[in-house]
């Protein structure tokens, strides 16, 4: 008699049809076809005895509101309570995000001069629009409004971060800076500036008035959004 079964239930990546496999499937139909799930396959190479690459990665995705900004918020330690995923197939997926949120950054440095507080936020967000934690940073112009630099000023935890005006203005001399913009992100999404916020706003707009260093903005960053101090009038 004879023995009947699901053969699609058993077979793997290697066995699907070349066309839908991540790898063939990039190779011959480009990278723009692929889903979300198959570019983490790629990245993890393979799956579990039951799971193949694929269906991993789409775990990973539905735990992550199939969101890639919700993906990259995720840490190494996270990633690893997917089944079938340990530290170096997390750190894989890691890196790869860390390398799209450095070519958003050196997208923005390619255009150099700083026109509008949306330009300022087009910085400032690939690095710390998605943290899980509070920074805080500081972008360095010279007298046309074109980046030197920028700099880390402080890192906190989720409620906040402590910026030190001396700290700030330091970085912004050892430069030979013209005007500076400050930023730090808020986790929770809220553009809403604090009390704190304002006051050192204030703060770090006189000091800069007296060092003649231009005090241009202070954004407030997240996700999708943000907030200027310098758009709502709020900087002295």
């Amino acid at each position: 008699m004879e023995k009947k079964y699901n053969d699609s239930a058993r077979l793997g990546i290697k066995a699907w049809a070349v066309e839908d496999r991540p790898r063939e499937k990039m190779l011959h139909k480009g990278r723009e076809v692929l889903t979300n799930a198959e570019l983490i396959a790629i990245l993890i190479g393979s799956g579990t005895v039951k799971l193949s690459a694929v269906e991993v990665a789409k775990k990973i995705m539905a735990g992550c509101e199939n969101n890639l900004n919700v993906l990259s918020k995720q840490t190494i330690k996270d990633l690893c309570k997917y089944q079938g995923i340990g530290p170096a197939k997390a750190i894989s997926i890691v890196a790869a995000l860390e390398m799209g949120r450095r070519r958003q950054k050196a997208d923005v440095l390619e255009r150099k001069q700083i026109k509008s507080s949306h330009d300022g936020f087009a910085f400032f967000q690939p690095i710390i629009g998605d943290l899980p934690h509070e920074e805080f940073w500081m972008l360095i112009l010279d007298r046309s409004n074109k980046i030197m630099g920028s700099e880390r000023v402080s890192i906190g935890g989720v409620a906040g971060t402590v910026a030190d005006v001396k700290v700030i203005f330091k970085k912004a001399l050892d430069c030979l800076a013209s005007a500076i913009i400050i930023s730090h992100n808020h986790p929770s999404g809220s553009l809403r500036p604090s009390e704190a916020d304002k006051a050192l706003t204030k703060k770090v707009y006189q000091a800069g008035k007296v060092l003649d260093i231009s005090v241009l903005d202070h954004l407030i960053v997240t996700d999708n959004g943000y907030f200027s101090f310098a758009d709502e009038g709020l900087l002295g």
